[in-house]
């Protein structure tokens, strides 16, 4: 199966998906707050975009992880790799037409279900793309495969936002929220159809690519079945908590006092807590569990596995929130009172800002040395901040209060020299940058709190590798199923995100960051906590190189 030479055709179809992935998630920070104002939503349920768009993800790789472990068999592998990312494309284009189907008719639930199919897709293209990337060619060279994927996929993260705001609002220079209650949603229908057209061309490019070989992989897998029913237990325990909470989605509050309003978002917000109380539950069990009987938990009796699962729940939690609750923040009178049509350039900066970091880490992969390597960690940071300036200079957008941001952008340079490739390193770095932009953000106002937040996404924007790295060290043959675990935790992106949403229905947007803090908190606190693990199994976490990003 393995080839010692890189099929390029092969590669370069397969670098597609990585762009639909980043594109339609980024894209979903302009559509919150335009369905906010059009449908006349509360930032909570703004937030079920993120909601339907992330749990899907978990729902996904959960089912795949059922299968697979009935039958003793890697489902995808199975397939072979090629047919499971066609299956994946033909699905979230179903989704795209339920999203056609669901604007048509005004339906904003239907939206949500419809965006909830498409990453449905999404999460059986992204069990598949990552090994079929390294099958692709020599193993050793497998890391800047998926490396090119994860630049591809910061590329689309880039200009998401920008051809989604052009799709809902045109080329006005700017409209009101009251303007935006009066739109007509055709150009929403418009780009939709386009995306669904995409992924069945994707598709049949997949399936007719003669130089596209099946990936198909026999391998057997190791059971878990008490991590499998802990896994099922906990999806129930969600589901309870988060009905009680639509119950209420079409309350008429028009009519509510004060007191009322607030009764009403306590309450939500208890459930929201119950859901999150429940994965952080699950998780201590199974680590409590697993450390008393190893036997039934596969990869959950290692204990740098499931503070990994919870680090990545955190770290998509965290970086999802930051930029779908950023046009509810610009929209106050300290932030500039821009309206949804006119936060496009800060978004697209935010999401871009993980391109930035992304590239920049995977300079590792091209074994540069000496000043090679320094001269590139410098530019290829100012190279990708200048294609974000000039993608959103010609879309028409105005850049120049954010030409100043370049400075961020070289604290994080020195961050990466600081860091020096090492992931826990990494990760207490980028984590307390995390920290102190945040308490920046929410001590201040105006564009130094707007840049603080965006440095946001230069903070995230390593983290998914090097939390990788540190997770499924010294796993062995349940390395795989790790990997499976850890996407799984994807689902951070629809639980957070909904509670940052509903904190700041309370407390206010602004105030409602302090989310980010905790969670940026806890991701430096897992670095101390796992180098300690690792190296009472005699692994010195000093030794790995950090490879790229996701």
């Amino acid at each position: 199966m393995t080839t010692t030479k890189t099929n390029y055709p092969a590669l370069y179809t397969l670098i597609t998906v990585f762009f639909f992935w980043g594109f339609i998630a980024a894209g979903n920070s302009i559509f919150i707050p335009f369905c906010k104002s059009y449908f006349s939503l509360d930032q909570f349920q703004s937030q079920l975009v993120d909601f339907a768009f992330y749990t899907a993800y978990y729902i996904g790789a959960l089912l795949l992880f059922a299968l697979g472990n009935s039958s003793g068999k890697d489902i995808v592998g199975k397939w072979g790799y090629k047919k499971s990312i066609v299956y994946g494309l033909l699905f979230s284009a179903l989704g795209a037409g339920v999203m056609i189907f669901a604007v048509e008719s005004n339906l904003y639930a239907g939206m949500l279900v419809g965006l909830f199919i498409v990453a449905l897709g999404f999460s059986l293209q992204q069990t598949a793309a990552n090994p079929f990337a390294i099958l692709l060619g020599n193993p050793k060279t497998g890391a800047s495969r998926v490396n090119l994927g994860g630049g591809i996929n910061s590329f689309g993260t880039t200009i998401g936002p920008i051809v989604v705001a052009l799709a809902l609002f045109g080329t006005a220079a700017s409209v009101s929220e009251e303007q935006i209650k009066a739109l007509e949603l055709n150009k929403v229908v418009i780009l939709y159809v386009g995306v669904g057209i995409l992924f069945i061309a994707a598709a049949a490019m997949f399936y007719f690519s003669r130089k596209v070989p099946d990936g198909i992989s026999d391998e057997p897998i190791e059971k878990a079945n008490k991590a499998l029913w802990t896994l099922v237990i906990m999806s129930v325990l969600l589901t309870g908590c988060f009905i009680p909470i639509f119950k209420t989605y079409q309350i008429n509050t028009v009519n509510f006092d004060k007191i009322q309003l607030l009764a009403l978002e306590q309450y939500r917000m208890r459930w929201l807590f119950g859901a999150l109380g429940v994965v952080l539950g699950a998780i201590v069990f199974s680590y409590i569990a697993a450390q008393k009987k190893a036997e039934g938990w596969g990869a959950m009796q290692y204990p740098q596995l499931v503070l990994g699962m919870l680090a990545i729940f955190t770290y998509v939690g965290v970086e999802v929130a930051i930029g779908s609750n950023l046009g509810s923040l610009l929209n106050l009178k300290e932030f500039g009172r821009l309206h949804s049509s006119d936060i496009a350039p800060y978004v697209s900066m935010y999401w871009g800002s993980l391109m930035i970091g992304r590239w920049a880490g995977a300079i590792t992969v091209f074994n540069l040395k000496g000043y090679s390597k320094t001269i590139a960690l410098i530019i290829i940071p100012l190279v990708a901040f200048g294609l974000i300036l000039g993608i959103n200079i010609l879309s028409g957008k105005d850049m120049k209060p954010l030409y100043y941001y370049v400075f961020c952008v070289l604290i994080q340079i020195g961050a990466f020299f600081i860091s020096k490739d090492k992931p826990a390193r990494t990760m207490m770095i980028f984590g307390s940058f995390g920290i102190l932009a945040m308490l920046i953000g929410l001590f201040t106002s105006g564009t130094i709190a707007i840049y603080a937040f965006l440095s946001g996404g230069l903070a995230c924007s390593i983290m998914w590798p090097a939390i990788f790295s540190l997770s499924i060290i010294g796993l062995g043959k349940y390395t795989s199923q790790g990997s499976a675990f850890l996407i799984m935790m994807i689902l951070g992106g629809g639980i957070i995100p909904p509670i940052q949403g509903k904190l700041s229905d309370i407390i206010g947007i602004h105030q409602s960051y302090i989310v980010t803090v905790v969670c940026f908190a806890y991701l430096t606190l897992f670095a101390f906590l796992v180098k300690g693990i690792l190296k009472k199994q005699n692994i010195d976490v000093d030794v790995i190189e950090l490879e790229g990003g996701h």
